[in-house]
């Protein structure tokens, strides 16, 4: 069956639908919602059997619905409303919620039901809610329709006939006065549900230091008190605030009125004020890496915001590896964090440095030294255990490791050119064609297209995909990693590493590899051509695209083959 997506931006959830309706054996392509007249055009041109809309900020045009069933997927439980929903369930401390795909008619979010799947809410922020528990039961909830599309004498459920037993209810987009904290009276956890209720977009608003300022990332500060409202301590890249009862730690901070209006670290934002606080070291403050061992396996764990690495997380990233590499134990896990492993450099820090194109160098340097540290250590066999998704270095970075594990649901993204044709480094040119073959290599990079686990695995970008629910991912990890420990032959494998290692570094050198990628990238910072410069600043303001590229949109790449054909 032929099926559009149709879509503000291809966002975590749209990538999942993408992949998992490909995988049922659906043709799909991709149309930004731009305006009505280039849904149109796409429309005319895919002839889609279906429109699922995963991702919208505006209603679907009368001219589009009237003729076609659009099926929109809406973030909450059955009778729920409004463009808020998540944001809502959080902050009422809902204990279940749900997802609601419905067709589109002339009153947003109340047209007929096609299909219902609802699941137990996690205390988390908006953002990790919305990539695991609703892009679960989104892509459960959007099969489910397409079956119940193809099924003969379906009828989808008014929800008017669901109005009595329905929880859910019509609710006003939430403004910034229902989030605000009253710092003198909101408890540790009210506080936390404000704002974990605007994680990712749009923030709470709130002064910090006489500024007006929008937080997120926030995180309990376990045995810290202080005078309510108060900020009292740093962590590494955050600020630490008393609440009534205790303290909260914030990780991110967007001022608009500063000339970098994007979200950045705490005390990056904040660098002047935060240094005359306390510093609390990471082990009591704020944890971006930490570390655990049992069963002879070494656990490093490194959640960074969204997934990026900035050059100093990378060298505190690198020393922590080293140390761990120094530990009695056989095998070392890099676990990443629940949100993502990695997705490599950290655009908002360079773009909010003095030199760009410096930073850029510094940070993919650092990178490459943590992906060279792992390829060279042959005391351990390294895993990568991915329970979030990875995207550009990232995914080079896990594959360094001899053995790359990851959640059934986890989504890669291994390619750099979206980002103004960026060549990449991490040793992609080593390890591609080590583990994956010459040809995969290609096929991996320049496809510029999300995967799943099955084609990763195909593709030889894993080594195993982890089943079961996601809460028990780490248990089967320590599982896992504990059995690999145990084999009794662990000292010969090592051998073998360390020969391997011998026999690839005759052949080239990890300082040739190096040295040619680096020049590439030298080109991409430095060079005449400025598109990765534009790329970054535009994902950094978050530009909205003006089209659908053609890696994605397939009904446009035809109409261009087509018009190129006619030329010739």
């Amino acid at each position: 069956m032929r099926i559009l997506l149709l879509t503000h931006a291809f966002n975590s959830l749209t990538q999942r639908l993408f992949v998992v309706l490909q995988q049922d054996g659906h043709e799909l392509s991709i149309e930004f919602d731009i305006n009505d007249e280039t849904t149109q055009e796409a429309i005319d041109l895919f002839q889609p059997d279906l429109i699922v809309a995963p991702y919208l900020k505006r209603p679907i045009p009368d001219s589009i619905w009237q003729h076609h069933i659009c099926l929109i997927v809406h973030p909450g439980i059955v009778g729920d409303r409004g463009p808020s929903s998540l944001d809502w369930a959080i902050l009422n401390a809902e204990t279940s919620w749900g997802v609601t795909v419905l067709q589109a008619n002339a009153e947003m979010d109340a047209g007929d039901i096609w299909a219902v799947v609802e699941f137990p809410m996690r205390t988390a922020s908006k953002a990790s809610l919305y990539r695991h528990e609703v892009s679960t039961a989104a892509v459960q909830a959007v099969q489910q329709a397409v079956v119940n599309f193809c099924t003969a004498g379906f009828q989808a459920t008014a929800l008017t006939q669901h109005a009595l037993a329905a929880r859910g209810q019509l609710r006003a987009s939430m403004q910034q006065a229902v989030r605000q904290i009253d710092w003198q009276h909101d408890d540790t956890a009210t506080v936390l549900r404000k704002i974990n209720s605007g994680d990712g977009f749009p923030g709470v608003k709130d002064r910090l230091f006489g500024r007006d300022v929008f937080l997120y990332d926030a995180q309990e500060a376990f045995g810290m008190h202080g005078t309510a409202g108060e900020v009292i301590a740093r962590s590494g890249l955050s600020l630490c605030r008393a609440s009534k009862d205790g303290a909260v730690w914030i990780g991110h901070v967007k001022d608009k009125a500063h000339h970098h209006p994007f979200k950045l670290p705490a005390t990056v934002l904040f660098a002047t004020e935060s240094q005359a606080l306390h510093d609390v070291p990471g082990l009591d403050g704020y944890q971006e890496i930490s570390y655990e061992q049992g069963g002879g396996v070494g656990y490093l764990y490194f959640p960074f915001y969204n997934g990026a690495m900035s050059s100093k997380q990378c060298q505190d990233l690198l020393a922590a590896y080293l140390e761990a590499t120094q530990q009695d134990t056989r095998v070392i896990v890099l676990m990443g964090g629940t949100d993502f492993w990695s997705n490599g450099i950290h655009l908002n820090m360079i773009e909010a440095a003095k030199s760009p194109a410096d930073e850029s160098w510094a940070n993919i340097n650092a990178m490459d030294d943590l992906s060279e540290a792992i390829i060279r250590t042959t005391s351990h066999i390294v895993v990568s255990a991915m329970q979030g998704n990875a995207g550009a270095g990232g995914v080079f970075l896990a594959r360094a490791a001899d053995q790359v594990w990851a959640y059934k649901q986890v989504i890669l993204n291994p390619h750099y050119k979206d980002m103004g044709n960026l060549y990449g480094s991490e040793y992609w040119t080593y390890l591609l064609p080590k583990y994956c073959g010459k040809e995969h290599a290609e096929r991996i990079t320049q496809a510029r297209l999300p995967m799943g686990v099955s084609e990763a695995m195909d593709l030889g970008l894993l080594n195993a995909v982890i089943d079961g629910e996601k809460s028990y991912f780490v248990d089967a990890v320590k599982e896992k990693a504990t059995a690999l420990a145990q084999q009794t032959n662990i000292h010969s494998l090592l051998q073998q590493k360390t020969m391997q290692r011998e026999r690839d570094e005759a052949v080239k050198s990890l300082a040739n590899y190096r040295a040619e990628e680096l020049q590439r990238m030298k080109n991409n910072f430095y060079g005449f051509d400025p598109s990765y410069h534009v790329a970054r600043y535009n994902f950094v303001y978050k530009v909205c695209k003006s089209r659908t590229p053609l890696t994605l949109a397939g009904h446009r790449s035809r109409q261009a083959l087509d018009l190129s054909r006619r030329a010739a």
